[in-house]
């Protein structure tokens, strides 16, 4: 990996924002992002990537290229938090490691965003059926995950209340937003986007930029969480996104991807959800300990991949295909 891609990165105003945010909780400081506005940024970002997405789907159509991605996204959601569960069993109970394993299995929106700022600042093209290769990978290890947990747990309740589950899954904030807006990007095409252009396309960075500051505030009062992790699980938060990039990374690689749509692949492939499957696993596995899957993808896994993650997966793709 060249140093210069990593300084890159890092020397980057969105992901320095992030570090000034972990900087400020270890201080503790009195900085804070108001909840409400959090919470806008958030649906901001998540708009404005759908509703590009969507315009870029419009201009290249649903070819076989764009059904083989969508495939081999999907397969990914399955396969990752099958092999993460057996990995995660060697140390912990049943419980914690079908929470951490659905996590691993979902997907990071936040880091897929910043990947895409990334590839912008070297001037880079993707297609926007990554996308919705993001959403599709977004919902299935919540389901994996209870499937296993049906299978392996003896508990005393074995129903599990799918009704809940997988509304939870398919329809929670973030997964609506992204297929509503990939949709409406796609229907409206280079007509639509042009007219709304100016907001969710010139402002995405200093959106970007006050999100991952507040980001930072987050997984920075996290970071007191762990040593409760242990190290076992700390190995884990960086070496099976490494994992899951790479063979994300060869997978693409044998199905003939593009540069650009190999490293957002492999992005996918890393990333751990600390949002939407948290959520579930609250509802459907109070056993499993919050601090514990939450502060590995969130605490661990997304600054990893934020800092050090994409220059390296970036490195290995371009080593790859060049």
């Amino acid at each position: 990996m060249h140093v210069d891609l990593i300084l890159q990165n890092i020397l980057n105003p969105p992901i320095m924002m992030f570090f000034l945010g972990i900087f400020a909780a270890l201080v503790r400081s009195d900085l804070e992002i108001p909840q409400s506005l959090s919470k806008l940024f958030s649906l901001y970002l998540l708009i404005a990537i759908g509703l590009h997405g969507g315009y870029e789907l419009s201009k290249s159509g649903i070819s076989l290229y764009v059904v083989k991605v969508l495939a081999l996204a999907s397969f990914m959601a399955f396969l990752v938090p099958i092999y993460s569960f057996f990995v995660l069993r060697v140390r912990l109970d049943v419980y914690n490691a079908v929470a951490i394993a659905a996590s691993y299995g979902s997907i990071s929106a936040v880091t897929f965003i910043t990947a895409v700022s990334f590839l912008d600042s070297l001037n880079l093209h993707h297609g926007g059926y990554m996308v919705a290769a993001m959403t599709l990978m977004e919902s299935p290890a919540i389901v994996v995950g209870l499937l296993l947990l049906s299978l392996f747990a003896r508990r005393a309740d074995s129903e599990i209340k799918w009704g809940g589950v997988l509304k939870e899954a398919l329809f929670n904030a973030s997964v609506l937003l992204l297929v509503g807006t990939l949709l409406i990007g796609a229907l409206t095409g280079e007509k639509g986007w042009k007219s709304i252009e100016p907001l969710f396309g010139g402002l995405f960075k200093g959106m970007l930029t006050f999100f991952l500051l507040d980001m930072g505030l987050i997984a920075g009062k996290r970071l007191g969480d762990v040593k409760k992790v242990g190290v076992f699980l700390i190995a884990f938060g960086v070496i099976m996104p490494i994992f899951n990039a790479s063979l994300g990374i060869l997978l693409a690689k044998l199905a003939n991807f593009h540069t650009s749509d190999a490293f957002l692949f492999s992005i996918l492939c890393a990333s751990a959800s600390y949002i939407a499957v948290p959520a579930a696993m609250r509802m459907s596995v109070p056993e499993a300990n919050p601090s514990i899957y939450i502060t590995l993808s969130l605490a661990i896994t997304f600054p990893f991949n934020i800092a050090f993650g994409i220059p390296l997966y970036y490195s290995m793709v371009s080593l790859l295909w060049n």
